[in-house]
């Protein structure tokens, strides 16, 4: 095949581009590994399952049997990623110039990839290349963890219906909490081991305090400092065994989740025969408009070793966009107040700076902070009987400009947006407090929250 652009990988940004250009009348095909996958890593393992999956978890009432509860929540997820993988098929397969091929592709040259299915193979030559494969767990070289039978990734843990008993997360990063809070409210014992002396550390220490407040409280073990040495299978659980200050301690469980991070999926793709460069941490090397050292060939999404979100990928799509059929303007360097969630309950949003990193640059800094509970102008926290957390803000004395804030509320996915809008165009604090909001609603704590700045 002869195409004008060759996408590899359905993620978000590969497939919004390609139906972009497809409905331009450019001839396009997007190659994706597996058909159990078309939309990409979001849609099917991802946000959109593991989100519901929170939901479900948050809905289970006392009398509800765990195990009943939790293989029903599994079903329903799984009849919600069939659907939508679906529809984003027919995206691409309803426009007349798009051809979705499933297979695995491999650089042959640097405009040709082979794509194998089987013994079944497709030459393609395209113009322009995108690559969007994403990324995947790493698994730490930890003995015995590999070859555990009880070890496993977020991937295979959704799709399982036989919820652990007794779960051990390895990781206390974004993903490892967010799995912990969920498994907990479905009725596993979780215990979360972390390495680092202290969860959520990048946050400032008030933010983290407030967050495992709320994850002890909901009956979540957190084991800070703790470095797993080895993972022993018994007959019907493991042994994980880890050093804390010294001393040598074990943990049995059912289940092992691998929340150590991910890595830019790169495996198999050839790229050194395209003359493709990659980083020392393996992604693929890009520029500000995310063309690789070759300069048709582009990476978008966890790729190309940017933020690992999907609106990062959504927003790549854009630059590249602009590059095909625009002015070649956008870059990444116009990204500017990149929210970000932890979904565990309630969540945790932030965007910007913290008030430490905000004293460490120099800025004299006022601080805008409240407990939720404390915040009569939010009657929606009582309202959804969710009054746990807090909102914080971080203000530049001079300018009243926000610098950043945490969010640990009801509905703070929305509120950071709202947030990050007013930081990227300027909206100062005090406007933002004085804006008129929708009540009975979790922005108009906004009001509230920002008058008490000092």
């Amino acid at each position: 095949m002869n195409v004008d652009v060759l996408v590899i990988g359905f993620g978000k940004g590969g497939k919004t581009l390609a139906a972009t250009m497809g409905r331009l009348g450019r001839r396009v095909v997007m190659v994706e590994q597996s058909d159990q996958m078309y939309g990409g890593t979001c849609i099917n393992i991802g946000c959109v399952p593991t989100k519901a999956l929170v939901h479900h978890a948050e809905s289970r009432r006392r009398d509800d049997t765990a195990q009943e509860w939790y293989q029903q929540a599994v079903g329903t997820v799984e009849k919600l990623t069939t659907l939508l993988r679906g529809k984003n098929f027919q995206m691409l397969d309803t426009i007349d110039t798009v051809t979705v091929v499933t297979g695995r592709a491999r650089f042959v040259g640097p405009k040709t990839v082979e794509v194998g299915a089987g013994a079944d193979r497709l030459t393609i030559n395209a113009e322009t290349i995108v690559v969007n494969t994403g990324s995947e767990p790493m698994i730490p070289d930890i003995p015995g963890l590999r070859t555990s039978k009880y070890a496993t990734t977020s991937t295979d843990l959704i799709s399982t219906t036989e919820l652990p008993r007794r779960l051990a997360v390895l990781g206390g990063g974004y993903l490892g909490i967010e799995f912990a809070a969920m498994y907990r409210r479905f009725g596993a014992e979780v215990t979360v081991l972390e390495v680092s002396p202290q969860i959520l550390r990048r946050e400032d220490d008030d933010v983290a305090a407030a967050a495992v407040d709320i994850l002890v409280g909901q009956g979540i073990t957190l084991v800070t400092g703790a470095q797993v040495t080895e993972v022993r299978d018994g007959d019907d659980s493991a042994t994980v065994v880890y050093e804390k200050d010294g001393r040598r301690l074990t943990l049995e469980a059912d289940s092992i989740l691998v929340a150590t991070g991910r890595s830019p999926a790169t495996r198999g793709l050839g790229l050194e025969a395209a003359g493709v460069r990659t980083t020392g941490r393996g992604a693929i090397e890009v520029d500000e408009h995310l063309r690789t050292s070759r300069g048709h060939i582009f990476a978008v999404g966890d790729v190309n070793g940017g933020p690992q979100f999907t609106y990062i990928s959504l927003d790549d799509n854009r630059i590249v966009a602009d590059q095909l059929i625009g002015t070649g303007a956008r870059s990444t360097a116009d990204r500017q107040a990149v929210p970000h969630t932890l979904f565990m309950t309630p969540p945790l949003s932030t965007v910007g700076l913290t008030e430490r990193q905000a004293r460490d640059q120099g800025h004299t800094v006022k601080i805008a902070s409240k407990p939720i509970a404390e915040i009569a102008a939010m009657p929606r926290a009582r309202i959804v009987e969710e009054t746990r957390g807090l909102m914080k803000f971080v203000i530049d004395a001079g300018t009243d400009r926000i610098l950043g804030a945490a969010l640990l509320s009801v509905d703070s996915q929305e509120l950071i947006n709202t947030v990050a809008l007013a930081m990227r165009h300027a909206v100062t604090a005090g406007e933002l407090r004085d804006t008129i909001y929708t009540h009975p609603s979790s922005t108009e704590g906004f009001n509230e929250v920002l008058a008490a700045a000092s």
